[in-house]
């Protein structure tokens, strides 16, 4: 499931990033950075993320705290979210997409197939589509906005061909550890980052 964490990619780090999450504790899976490649890891694929149904910004508002998690957070076999550094308004595969393809591998690995249950995801203040819990409950690919029971909006209106036809890089990730969420930096480092785990997703990791 991809979402937008309406931060732009040229202001903000995918380990800041993390770290906000965490701290109001609405982890996703992954954080990625579409124009560096950069990814972190915040949960084992096999732990339920909790973004689903919060705000879809890294604001700090902490007079809105603890957030409210719908069940569809648990829903299904598995329900990975990955959150993309970048807003609705433009559409995430407009970007580099540097890294998407380990992205997809790791995904395959765990036999999510590379459909799309719900079709595209709606543009940016276009009319929102019924969301269909039949097509959610196929399994698959879907944003933000197709989820049921919640209000996203997001990730806007992505090219989900690029995303289906994407070429696969095969790269081990570490498993982060199931005893609590910890941004484990995948991608290049810069000085200001957290000196996390070297860079490695393994097919057990998000």
């Amino acid at each position: 499931m991809w979402l937008t964490l309406e931060a732009d990619p040229r202001a903000v780090s995918v380990c800041s990033v993390a770290q906000r999450l965490i701290q109001e504790n609405r982890p996703c899976h992954l954080v990625w950075d579409p124009l560096t490649g950069e990814l972190a890891q915040l949960l084992p694929i096999v732990r339920a993320g909790c973004v689903l149904g919060t705000p879809e910004n890294i604001d700090y508002a902490p007079d809105k705290l603890p957030y409210h998690q719908p069940g569809v957070n648990r829903e299904g076999r598995l329900c990975v979210q990955i959150g993309v550094i970048g807003s609705p308004r433009e559409p995430f595969t407009s970007y580099q997409m540097l890294g998407l393809g380990e992205i997809l591998a790791w995904l395959d690995s765990w036999h999510i197939p590379r459909r799309w249950p719900a079709g595209a995801p709606t543009p940016f203040r276009a009319a929102a589509r019924p969301r269909s819990r039949a097509r959610w409950a196929l399994g698959g690919h879907f944003g933000a906005s197709q989820v049921p029971d919640c209000e996203s909006v997001g990730p806007g209106g992505i090219d989900i061909d690029q995303i289906a036809s994407a070429d696969t890089v095969v790269r081990e990730l570490p498993e982060p550890a199931l005893t609590g969420p910890a941004p484990m930096l995948l991608g290049p480092r810069t000085t200001h980052e957290l000196q996390a785990a070297a860079p490695s997703l393994t097919a057990a990791a998000v």
